[in-house]
């Protein structure tokens, strides 16, 4: 801890940003809707083409600022309010990011049996404190370090050459930045600690993933390893590569497939890896005893609280505004009031997934799941987070109700391969992550502007149905490097972590409930908690003589 303690110092005397907040915000950040600058900046690449061009119309923007010093000053202070503008909207989008905790820690304790609540919601809510604390050592400054935002100010901590870049076939491959350690040095800056704050609630959305496909079997010690895994390693890396300004946001400058991987607010970055870490997850510690027959057959087992977990779902549904309409990172200037339609458009896809997967029940079973039609909503939720910035309401009502049927299908085809994913949440996130990537691919209009450029291209984004092929081709790189990434490491990494540390409680924690055994509270210490699905396969035979059943 001392020398932690020293490193962290360390690191904060080094600073180079603006934390005190009086430099953030000048006629420099000033520009109006297509993003056109009202103060030129001052060129330096003398080579340019539009060298000249550019240094006249800044000597011309300085001749008249010294001719008029007051309009200078208030220029300033419209930069000021402009940059404070969209820090605000960030930090409130944030913090309803922030509040979807409460509503995954809610939907996965009420789809889990009542023996086990106090073992799901302790890990939804450690994952919040694992993840800040990962993501401030490390995860930040791997995954952003070298990605400066203008929306917030320039945030000057944020250089691009502090990325790692590795050179293949003639074109750099960014791989992670160096930059920004326990959020210290340079990065101690007010825009650069707004962009952690909401990058950090993203990947914490990761992260709790795979508590739920986890949940009911999972070690805390395994947990909280895995914690640290996520928050510094698996997303940090993904999310350089997609939103850091490493090689997959980059397809389309190196290699002409459209703007590169785009993805809006992290169908891919967040949600598909989330859930490709929770299927790996799932399939090495094994289904939960009594789960499977030997003979193929499938018992189902209930969630204790379908209230519980139907409100969690409404709070989740409440959060995505801030999820999908903040990934703007600010409202004005650069097409940012787009913000609207996103917030619009992620309503309408939510709709349609709840709506499909009614239908889909409907015509199942004849009855409307209210389990399945919750997750229908977050199935289209997830589905239009990549393309939410680039769509409008038909095309994300198509989205959503396309997901809403996905999730359905998914969680009896990962029944019938026997992945036991007690709350849905592989085929909520991992399936419906990337359907969100590869509609982006198919559905992006070509009318978001945001500045004029997406991942150094100029241009809007517009998918194969608009007439850019590339866009695809972009996604479905993404997504197949989601699935060797996040599904493949995370593999590999379960079954080390088994090697070391148990992945699973015993045979006998199991069948009387994780609540006491892992975290030594009852969630209902009052009411005999009683458990239907007692039957245990010769896989699993009993470590006691006795077996408490709850």
């Amino acid at each position: 801890m001392f020398l932690i303690a020293l490193t962290v110092i360390g690191v904060q005397r080094a600073f180079a940003g603006d934390p005190g907040g009086n430099k953030t915000g000048t006629a420099a950040n000033v520009q109006d809707a297509q993003a056109n600058p009202f103060a030129p900046p001052e060129p330096t690449d003398k080579k340019d083409p539009k060298y000249a061009d550019q240094l006249k119309a800044y000597q011309d923007y300085k001749a008249q600022a010294d001719k008029e010093p007051l309009a200078a000053k208030l220029a300033d202070s419209v930069g000021q309010n402009q940059t404070a503008i969209n820090l605000t909207w960030t930090l409130i989008a944030g913090f309803l990011v922030m509040f979807m905790q409460a509503g995954f820690a809610l939907v996965e304790t009420g789809f889990c049996r009542a023996k086990n609540a106090s073992h799901t919601m302790l890990m939804n809510f450690l994952i919040y404190v694992i993840g800040v604390t990962g993501f401030w050592i490390a995860g930040f400054a791997l995954m952003y370090g070298a990605q400066p935002v203008a929306s917030l100010g320039g945030t000057a901590g944020l250089e691009a050459s502090k990325e790692v870049v590795l050179n293949l076939f003639g074109k750099p491959f960014g791989l992670f930045s160096t930059n920004g350690w326990f959020l210290g040095g340079n990065v101690y800056d007010v825009g650069v600690y707004t962009i952690f704050l909401f990058q950090m609630v993203f990947m914490d959305t990761a992260a709790t993933i795979p508590t739920g496909a986890m949940a009911e079997r999972w070690t805390l010690k395994s947990f909280t390893i895995y914690g640290f895994y996520m928050s510094m390693l698996l997303y940090p890396l993904f999310g350089n590569w997609a939103w850091g300004g490493g090689w997959l946001s980059q397809l389309g400058s190196n290699f002409g497939l459209g703007h590169g991987y785009v993805d809006f607010a992290g169908s891919g970055v967040v949600h598909a890896v989330g859930g490709l870490c929770g299927l790996a997850g799932a399939i090495a510690l094994g289904p939960r005893i009594g789960k499977y027959n030997d003979d193929g057959t499938i018992n189902p087992i209930p969630g204790h609280h379908i209230p519980m977990g139907i409100l969690g779902t409404f709070i989740l549904a409440f959060g995505w505004f801030g999820f999908n309409p903040g990934s703007t990172l600010g409202v004005s200037g650069g097409g940012l009031n787009r913000v609207g339609i996103v917030a619009v458009v992620t309503m309408i896809a939510s709709v349609g997934g709840a709506l499909a997967a009614a239908l889909y029940m409907i015509f199942k079973v004849g009855k409307p799941d209210p389990t399945m039609i919750a997750n229908g909503l977050l199935a289209g939720l997830v589905a239009i987070t990549a393309p939410s910035g680039f769509v409008g309401a038909t095309s994300g009502f198509i989205i959503g109700a396309i997901a809403g049927v996905l999730v359905c299908v998914f969680i009896e085809i990962f029944d019938k391969l026997r992945i036991d994913d007690p709350v849905g949440a592989i085929s909520v996130h991992g399936v419906c992550g990337l359907w969100g990537v590869l509609a982006l691919g198919l559905f992006a209009d070509g009318t978001a502007f945001y500045g004029g450029t997406w991942n150094n291209v100029n241009g809007s984004v517009k998918g194969i149905f608009y007439g850019d092929g590339g866009q695809l081709v972009a996604q479905i790189i993404g997504c197949i490097t989601a699935i060797v990434w996040a599904f493949g490491l995370s593999y590999v990494f379960f079954k080390l972590l088994d090697k070391v540390v148990k992945l699973r409680v015993s045979t006998e924690v199991e069948l009387e409930g994780l609540d006491i055994a892992e975290t030594g509270v009852l969630a209902y210490p009052d009411f005999p908690i009683t458990d239907r699905s007692s039957s245990v396969p010769k896989e699993f035979p009993l470590d006691t003589t006795s077996k408490l059943e709850r």
